[in-house]
C-alpha cells in the first residue's frame, strides 16, 4: 500500500477511566505509566508512526489534562508537522449534542464534521483504542482490507477460551468474513477476540454512525452495538488475525500482569527491539544508581532511581528511591515515589510522588498466603510502622491524619478528608 499518510486518517480513543481504582482517579487509562519510563497511550502513537500513518486524532473525555500535557504537539513521536500530525480533541459545545460521549461509536459521530471534512483522498478510517499494550504494523491489515472491498475489518488475536470470556468474541467463516459477534459470554463459542481495532471504509462509517445515533436502544458502542447490527444487516466484515502479543490493561489485574511479564523475556511485550522503536516525552534525568548494598533482581529501574535497598520482581519509573533496609517485591512503582528505611511493599501498585514511611509494610501477607493487589494513589502519604493489609485501596492524597489505626485488615479503603 502507497500513501497511507493520505489514505488512512486514524483517530484514537483514550477518554475511557478503565478499572484502575485510584491509578486512574486523576486520569485516563491512556495517560497511565507502563514500563517504567512509558505511558499506555505511548505504544498506539507508536504503533501509528512505525505503521507510517501520520495523521491522528486522539479523541479524549474523561480527566484528559494528563494525557493532553503527555502528548503537546506530538513531537517524540514525529507528530509536529504542518500537515496531518496529531491533534486532541475533548467534548465541546457546538457538536453533534452538547453532552459527554455515550460510547465509543458516539464519541466518533460527535465529531462528524471532522468526517465530513476529510480530503476526497481519504478512503479509509482507522479506529483504535488507547488502553492497549502491543507492537503491531497497521499496514497489513490496511492492506487486507482494500484488497478485500471490506465495509469493515475488525483486527482480532487468539486467546485461551477461559480468558476469551472476558472480552468480545467473534466467529468467523472460512472466507474471514465475521458471521458472530458476543461481548463477553458466560460461554466463548470462539477463541478468537476483538482488538477493538476497526479499519472502516469512510462511506459506510458515517452512514452506520448516524444508524446508531437515531437507534434509542443503542448503547452506542462499536462492539456492542455497530459491529453486530452491520453483521445482521450484511455488510462486509472481516476478520484480521494478529499473532503478535496484546494486552487490555484496563483493569488492575491485568495492568499489573502486562507490567510482570516485561520481566520474562519469552513471555512479555519485547521493548527492546530497536526496529520498532515506542517513542515516548520522557524529562531528562540522572542515570539510575545503585547503593553498596543493594539488591536487583529481574526488575526495571527507570532512569533517576536510587535503590540503597532491594528490588526484586518490579517495575520502577523515574525518581522511585529505596531507602536502605527497604525491600519492594512483586509491584510497580511510579515516579518520584519514596519508600522509606526498612519499609516493605508487596504485590502492589504505587502512583506517583508517594512517600511510604519507614518501617511501614503495604501489602502484607494474607494467613492464607493469597495476596490481592494493594493499591495506592498519587501523592499519598504513610505513616511510619503502618501496616496496610493486602487488597487494601487508598486514594490519591491521602495524608498521615487520615489514617485512624496503624494497621489496616485486608482489603481496607482509606480516602482523603474534603477540606473546604
Amino acid at each position: 500500500m502507497t500513501n497511507l499518510d493520505q489514505e488512512v486518517v486514524t483517530f484514537i480513543l483514550a477518554g475511557g477511566q478503565g478499572r484502575l481504582n485510584a491509578i486512574t482517579a486523576e486520569r485516563t487509562v491512556a495517560s497511565v505509566p507502563f514500563a517504567g519510563k512509558y505511558r499506555v497511550i505511548d505504544f498506539t502513537l507508536s504503533n501509528c508512526v512505525n505503521s507510517g500513518l501520520f495523521n491522528i486524532e486522539v479523541l479524549t473525555q474523561y480527566r484528559p489534562l494528563s494525557l493532553h500535557d503527555h502528548i503537546r504537539n506530538g513531537k517524540p513521536w514525529g507528530l509536529d508537522r504542518l500537515r496531518g500530525g496529531v491533534r486532541l480533541v475533548s467534548p465541546y459545545v457546538g457538536r453533534q449534542n452538547k453532552g459527554w460521549d455515550r460510547g465509543t461509536a458516539d464519541a466518533l459521530y460527535q465529531n462528524m464534521n471532522d468526517l465530513l471534512e476529510l480530503q476526497a483522498a481519504t478512503k479509509t478510517v482507522l479506529i483504535l483504542g488507547g488502553d492497549h499494550v502491543y507492537k503491531m504494523d497497521y499496514g497489513p491489515m490496511l492492506e487486507q482490507h482494500q484488497a478485500t472491498g471490506a465495509d469493515l475489518t475488525v483486527g482480532v488475536v487468539r486467546m485461551p477460551v477461559v480468558q476469551a470470556r472476558r472480552y468480545g468474541i467473534v466467529t468467523v467463516d472460512d472466507n474471514k468474513r465475521v458471521t458472530d459477534f458476543v461481548e463477553k459470554p458466560e460461554h466463548a463459542e470462539s477463541n478468537l477476540v476483538s482488538m477493538g481495532i476497526y479499519v472502516f471504509r469512510k462511506e459506510v462509517l458515517l452512514e452506520r454512525l448516524i444508524d446508531d445515533a437515531d437507534d434509542p436502544e443503542s448503547r452506542h458502542e462499536f462492539g456492542g452495538d455497530v459491529l453486530p447490527k452491520m453483521i445482521a444487516k450484511g455488510d462486509k466484515v472481516l476478520a484480521y488475525t494478529f499473532e503478535g502479543y496484546w494486552r487490555d490493561v484496563g483493569t488492575l489485574e491485568s495492568y499489573w500482569q502486562a507490567n510482570m511479564e516485561l520481566l520474562n523475556e519469552n513471555q512479555g511485550l519485547q521493548i527492546y527491539d530497536r526496529s520498532w522503536t515506542i517513542f515516548t516525552r520522557s524529562e531528562e534525568r540522572p542515570p539510575a544508581v545503585l547503593g553498596q548494598d543493594a539488591k536487583v533482581d529481574r526488575s526495571v529501574i527507570s532512569h533517576g532511581c536510587q535503590i540503597k535497598g532491594q528490588v526484586v520482581n518490579s517495575i520502577l519509573s523515574p525518581g522511585v528511591v529505596v531507602e536502605e533496609g527497604a525491600l519492594v517485591k512483586d509491584s510497580i512503582v511510579m515516579v518520584d515515589t519514596v519508600i522509606g528505611k526498612n519499609a516493605v511493599v508487596n504485590r502492589s501498585i504505587l502512583d506517583k510522588a508517594i512517600l511510604v514511611g519507614e518501617n511501614a509494610v503495604v501489602g502484607a501477607e494474607a494467613s492464607d498466603g493469597k495476596s490481592a493487589l494493594t493499591i495506592v494513589g498519587k501523592r499519598a502519604v504513610l505513616p511510619e510502622g503502618i501496616k496496610v493489609g493486602a487488597g487494601s485501596k487508598i486514594g490519591p492524597g491521602v495524608a498521615i491524619t487520615d489514617f485512624d489505626s496503624l494497621e489496616l485488615a485486608p482489603g481496607s479503603e482509606v480516602e482523603g478528608k474534603v477540606l473546604l
